[in-house]
C-alpha cells in the first residue's frame, strides 16, 4: 500500500474526530514516518505527494519548503552534488584505485555512500512484464542482488525441507511465480553470483509465468496485504555478520523507497531449524511486528501483494563484509544515516559530554582469546587523568541488554576494545567520537574500514615491541595465529594513544558545539 494511502487511512479516525469535537487535526499522522528529523527533507524530496499535503497543512510540524526542493540523498535524478546527504573525504589520491582526489571521493561515494544506491538503482530491469496494473510483475538488479514483485505466488505446499538453510532445489516450476510476461532468458543470464548469501537466483531461478492470476483467480490460501520484505540472514550470534543483514535492509529501503514500519518480515530459511538471534531488539527499528520464519506459510499457498527481496551481506563488491575500499577515504554519509537511523528509532538519546569531561569505554571480553591479560593496570591509568569519565563495559547478552549496550557506546566519546565483534558497536558512537582498536591481530582492514564507512577517526597499536602476547596463539586447525592468544599492553605507550584519541575529541567541531550548549 502507498505510503500516503496508509498515513491517510490511519488519519480517517483522527478527522472525523475532529468533526465532532470542533478541534482541527493534521491531515496526516505525520508521526507514523518516525524518521530522525535531519533524514526528514530528503524524505520529503523523494515523496512528492507527501510532501504537498504537508505544505498545505498548517498543523504539519515540517513545513520547510526549501527542505523538499533541495534537499536530496544523492541518488535520485538531477539531483546536485551540492545538495546531497553528504560527500566523502579523500587525504590523499590511491594512484591505483583514481588519478585525483575528485576521481577518489567519487568512487568511494559509489563504492560506499550514497552513490551505491544510485548504481544499484541503474541495474534495475523488468524479468516479467504486467501487462495490465492488475498482473504480477519482476524486477531485479544485476545478479538478483535485489528485487521488487508484485503479485507473487508461493506454493509451499510440498516443502523440502531438510537441514541446508538455503537449499538451492527448495522451489520447483510452478511453485513461484506471478501472472507477467516472462523474459526467461534475461533471469537465466543473471546467476553468474548464485550464491546462499550473494543472489536471490536460487530462490528465483524457477520464477514462472502462470497462466491465471494468482489473487484474483483464488489461487490462494494466504492472501499477504502488507508489504513484505525477504531476507537471507548472516550469523545472528555475531554483531559484524548480523549487522551486515541491517545495513542492508536499510539499504534496500532506499532502494524500494519505503521507510514504514508496518511491514512484514519473512526469513528466507529453507531448514526446520530456528535462529539464532542476539540482537533481535534492533528489528523494531524496522517492523512493528515479529520475524516470520519461511515455514509459517508450509502446506500453503501464499500470495503477496507487494513485496522485495532485500540485498544480502555478503554479495561481492557488498557492503560491508569484504568490501574493497580506495584508501584514504571515508564517508559521513549512508553508514551515519544508517546509525541515526536506528538510534532514532530504537530512542536511544545522546546524552552528551558534561562539564568538558571526555567519556573512556574500554570493552572487557569475557572469551577464551583476546583478552587483556593487564586491564586493571590499564584502567587505573585512564583514571589518573581528571578530564576522563572511565567505564569498564563487557557486553554479555545475557548480563547487559542490547540496547543498554547501545545507550552506553552511543554515549562514549572514545572507545577502546580488542579486535573482535563487539567493535562494530562503532557504527553508533557520535560523530566526533574515536574508536581505538586496542590490537587488530594482524587483521588490519576490517574495523578501520568499517570506522571509514561510519566516518569516525580510527585509531589502533602502533609499537609492536609495546604489546607482549601470551603466546604464539594456537588455532585448532590453523597452527600459530594471532587472534587465539591474550595480550598484555605497555600502560605509557597505551596512554600515549588515548590522548591522541583525546586531542581528537576535544578538536572536533560538533564535540565543541555539544560544550557551547552545556555553557548556554
Amino acid at each position: 500500500m502507498p505510503l500516503l494511502a496508509v498515513l491517510l487511512t490511519v488519519c480517517m479516525v483522527w478527522i472525523c474526530s475532529a468533526v465532532f469535537a470542533h478541534h482541527p487535526q493534521p491531515l496526516l499522522n505525520y508521526s507514523a514516518l518516525s524518521l530522525h528529523p535531519l533524514h526528514l527533507p530528503y524524505f520529503l524530496h523523494n515523496n512528492r505527494r507527501v510532501a504537498k499535503v504537508c505544505r498545505e497543512d498548517p498543523l504539519c510540524p515540517f513545513r520547510d519548503a526549501r527542505w523538499v526542493k533541495e534537499s536530496c540523498w544523492g541518488y535520485e535524478q538531477n539531483c546536485s552534488p551540492v545538495h546531497r546527504f553528504s560527500f566523502p573525504v579523500c587525504t590523499s589520491v590511491d594512484s591505483g584505485w583514481a588519478n585525483s582526489v575528485q576521481a577518489a571521493q567519487e568512487l568511494f561515494w559509489k563504492q560506499a555512500d550514497f552513490g551505491y544506491v544510485r548504481e544499484r538503482l541503474s541495474e534495475m530491469k523488468t524479468l516479467c512484464k504486467p501487462l495490465t496494473p492488475e498482473e504480477s510483475s519482476l524486477k531485479c538488479t544485476s545478479h538478483l542482488r535485489f528485487c521488487r514483485a508484485t503479485n507473487l505466488y508461493l506454493d509451499l505446499r510440498k516443502p523440502r525441507r531438510g537441514q541446508e538453510r538455503y537449499k538451492e532445489d527448495f522451489l520447483q516450476q510452478g511453485e513461484i511465480g506471478g501472472r507477467c510476461r516472462l523474459n526467461s532468458r534475461a533471469l537465466e543470464a543473471e546467476g553468474q553470483h548464485k550464491s546462499p548469501l550473494q543472489s536471490w537466483f536460487a530462490e528465483l531461478q524457477t520464477y514462472t509465468e502462470l497462466n491465471f492470476h494468482p489473487i484474483d483467480d483464488g489461487h490462494c490460501d494466504i492472501i499477504i496485504e502488507r508489504p513484505t520484505v525477504f531476507m537471507k540472514l548472516d550469523a545472528g550470534v555475531n554483531m559484524y555478520h548480523h549487522f551486515c543483514d541491517f545495513v542492508n535492509l536499510y539499504i534496500s529501503q532506499h532502494l524500494n523507497n519505503s521507510f514504514s514500519r508496518d511491514i512484514n518480515i519473512v526469513m528466507w530459511d529453507t531448514s526446520l531449524y530456528g535462529y539464532g538471534d542476539l540482537f533481535s531488539e534492533t528489528w523494531r527499528a524496522f517492523s512493528d511486528y515479529d520475524i516470520i520464519h519461511l515455514k509459517t506459510y508450509d502446506s500453503k499457498r501464499v500470495c503477496f501483494r507487494d513485496a522485495f527481496f532485500s540485498l544480502l551481506p555478503r554479495m561481492r563488491y557488498g557492503l560491508f563484509y569484504n568490501t574493497p575500499l580506495i584508501s584514504n577515504c571515508r564517508s559521513e554519509g549512508m553508514f551515519r544515516a544508517f546509525s541515526q537511523h536506528v538510534l532514532h528509532r530504537l530512542n536511544i538519546t545522546q546524552e552528551r559530554p558534561k562539564g568538558g569531561r571526555i567519556r573512556v569505554t574500554l570493552l572487557a571480553r569475557s572469551t577464551e582469546y583476546r583478552r587483556i591479560l593487564n586491564q586493571q593496570e590499564l584502567i587505573n591509568a585512564l583514571k589518573t587523568v581528571t578530564l576522563f569519565e572511565v567505564k569498564l563495559v563487557d557486553y554479555k547478552y545475557k548480563d547487559m541488554p542490547f540496547l543498554e549496550q547501545i545507550r552506553v557506546t552511543h554515549n562514549s566519546d572514545i572507545f577502546i576494545g580488542m579486535h573482535g565483534a563487539g567493535l562494530t558497536h562503532l557504527l553508533f558512537l557520535p560523530d566526533w567520537a574515536v574508536i581505538f582498536e586496542l590490537y587488530n591481530c594482524q587483521d588490519e582492514s576490517c574495523y578501520r574500514d568499517l570506522a571509514r564507512l561510519r566516518g569516525i577517526h580510527y585509531l589502533t597499536w602502533q609499537r609492536q615491541d609495546k604489546v607482549f602476547p601470551e603466546d604464539k596463539g594456537h588455532h585448532p586447525t590453523l597452527g600459530e595465529h594471532p587472534k587465539f592468544t591474550n595480550y598484555a599492553f605497555d600502560p605509557e605507550e597505551f596512554m600515549r594513544l588515548v590522548m591522541l584519541a583525546a586531542d581528537h575529541v576535544m578538536h572536533h567541531p560538533e564535540w565543541r558545539s555539544q560544550q557551547s550548549r552545556d555553557e548556554l
